[in-house]
């Protein structure tokens, strides 16, 4: 679902960029990949969907991109523990 999101934003919007997102090189069809990887990969595009809300001024989009850039680097850190 944040996959339909994150495309309905780069359609209105195609100077949006999901950099972090891209760079892991992970859609949710990948089902080789790890759950955690996964996990990660959703609080990033999170992450980067809540700082393309605030562009168009939704107004809690602020806290939601810090919450889940938090869960993200939480995340990661359980990925490189458990590798």
């Amino acid at each position: 679902m944040l996959v339909e999101i994150k495309n309905y934003f780069e359609v209105i919007n195609p100077a949006l960029k999901f950099s972090h997102y891209y760079a892991l090189k992970i859609d949710p069809s990948q089902i080789h990949r790890s759950k955690i990887e996964h996990k990660y990969a959703i609080f990033v595009l999170g992450s980067e969907l809540a700082n393309a809300m605030r562009e168009v001024e939704f107004s809690a989009s602020g806290r939601i991109s810090s919450r889940m850039k938090e869960l993200a680097e939480k995340v990661l850190k359980e990925i490189e523990y458990t590798q």
